[in-house]
């Protein structure tokens, strides 16, 4: 039902089964927004839904989902949104050599594209009413790449790409555009890359089948844990200040080792920068 006459500030949060979306639609609700959180599942909605969020069923991979979010949402709002934070995504690990197209393809399509086409029906309202925020949840990979995540770093760098030339396309309209490159975060992040790398890599039939086992490992949670790693309270905290300064930061890099990562990147030469990235993994 259409709730015209409301001024309780309303967003769009996606991703929101676990980790960071889930986290953020808590706080925000806490925090006296209104918040549609979505989820790819419907089995993910009760824990959700039993908080007093409103939640819904999309899939950034399925246009028909996108659309009905969207209409949904400013249905029940009478047009209103004030703010969108991206952030459902996932991350294809793999050798570029590795990557078959339809790795790279799905990858895209759920990081970048389907971001891009919830993003573009919510401007529409937000330029109406004069005021509003996008944010991403890009990632530090979207500014220092890293072995093994080729198809990630690919996607995370297309959309700092695209949402810096939004941003600057959206100067004077009172809809500001902010990116958020979390670094490690305690999440479901990992875990969940399992199932699409045992879908699009031969492992056994790799050059670098070694390399990959003893990611698998890692991912599987029998390695040390990523150093510097913080909860996803951290990352709110930056989207708090996203979502209310009066002029918001184009940037928020989050956890250490991402501000480590970035200050690099400035400092050093390009060829010593990358042979030490080169490195990690």
């Amino acid at each position: 039902m259409a709730d015209p006459v409301s001024t309780t500030r309303t967003i769009i949060v996606t991703g929101c089964s676990s980790g960071i979306g889930a986290h953020c639609a808590r706080a925000l609700k806490k925090d006296g927004w209104r918040v549609f959180a979505t989820v790819r599942k419907q089995a993910d909605r009760g824990p959700l839904e039993a908080d007093g969020i409103e939640t819904l069923v999309m899939d950034y991979t399925d246009t028909a989902s996108i659309t009905a979010l969207a209409d949904t949402v400013l249905d029940r709002t009478g047009g209103r949104i004030d703010a969108l934070f991206n952030n459902g995504a996932y991350g294809q690990a793999g050798a570029v050599e590795d990557l078959p197209a339809e790795a790279l393809r799905l990858q895209f399509e759920t990081n970048v594209i389907g971001w891009h086409d919830l993003t573009r029906r919510l401007i529409p309202a937000m330029r109406r009413q004069g005021h509003g925020r996008i944010v991403q949840c890009s990632s530090i990979l979207g500014i220092v790449p890293y072995r093994w995540r080729g198809a990630y770093n690919a996607s995370k760098f297309a959309i700092e790409g695209l949402s810096l030339t939004l941003r600057m396309e959206l100067a004077g309209s009172g809809i500001h555009v902010s990116l958020i490159e979390p670094g490690p975060i305690e999440s479901r992040f990992t875990a969940n890359a399992i199932p699409y790398i045992e879908k699009f890599i031969d492992i056994e039939g790799s050059v670098h089948a070694a390399e990959y086992r003893r990611q698998m490992k890692r991912l599987r949670g029998e390695s040390a844990p990523a150093r510097g790693k913080l909860g996803p309270d951290a990352v709110y905290d930056v989207l708090r200040h996203a979502l209310n300064a009066r002029v918001p930061r184009p940037h928020y890099i989050v956890t250490s080792p991402a501000r480590k990562g970035a200050l690099l990147k400035k400092l050093l030469p390009a060829a010593l920068f990358y042979r030490i990235i080169g490195r990690l993994g």
